[in-house]
């Protein structure tokens, strides 16, 4: 039997005697569901940021561990060899390949740039002691090491940077300002002016967390 039949605007669909409505399907994501994707969304989002806290935790450490370990070094170096490592003239005992320093109780110049000048012959003298890993024949800027904020770890030199009192200090270079004021709240006095960790430069008693600085640590 032929059944006529037509859709009309309002999708009601007319057959002989009857009237069918049809079903329009309707796609979307309902209020649950948008929720449940803000949650996960949130939540990779923390878990980034976490990740993120964890990471520079872990570099800070890493930071807090090595100027140890160059205070361990330096000391030990001092208590074996009586000299201070760069500065020991008296190189024999150490390694006949060593440069010597001039053994006047002071490790000369500042920041480590010049072939075999004290400040740079403390890393080379410190690795013949093997106290610290590295090519103990470098003794020029080369030989110095890096902080894990990518910055050279300069030298231990003779000064008065940071604090105003002459004696011998590790000096690192452009180290984040957050990072030095952490440093020095959790291990001195918080100011950046005195105590055992301090500034090389600048003024005021507060780091530029937002920037980079040279700090200056007593051994």
């Amino acid at each position: 039997m032929k059944v006529n039949a037509r859709i009309s605007n309002n999708n009601i669909i007319k057959t002989s005697g009857y009237r069918i409505a049809s079903k329009s399907k309707q796609s979307g994501f309902t209020l649950v569901e948008i929720a449940i994707v803000l949650v996960i969304i949130g939540l990779i989002l923390g878990g980034v940021l976490q990740g993120q806290v964890l990471i520079e935790n872990a570099k800070f450490k890493r930071f807090v561990k090595e100027i140890d370990s160059y205070r361990v070094a330096y000391h030990t170096f001092q208590d074996t060899y009586r000299g201070l490592p760069g500065d020991l003239a008296n190189v024999a005992a150490l390694d006949a390949a060593a440069t010597a320093g001039n053994g006047n109780g002071q490790i000369t110049t500042s920041y480590c740039g010049t072939n075999n000048e004290e400040a740079c012959l403390v890393w080379s003298h410190l690795r013949y002691a093997k106290l610290i890993v590295g090519d103990p024949s470098l003794t020029d800027a080369t030989a110095r090491p890096n902080h894990p904020f990518g910055g050279p770890v300069s030298s231990i030199a003779y000064g008065n940077w940071g604090n105003g009192v002459q004696e011998n200090k590790l000096m690192l270079q452009t180290v984040p300002g957050d990072i030095a004021q952490r440093y020095d709240n959790e291990y001195d006095d918080g100011d950046a002016t005195s105590g055992n960790i301090g500034r090389i430069g600048g003024a005021g008693a507060a780091y530029n967390i937002n920037g980079t600085i040279n700090l200056a640590v007593t051994m």
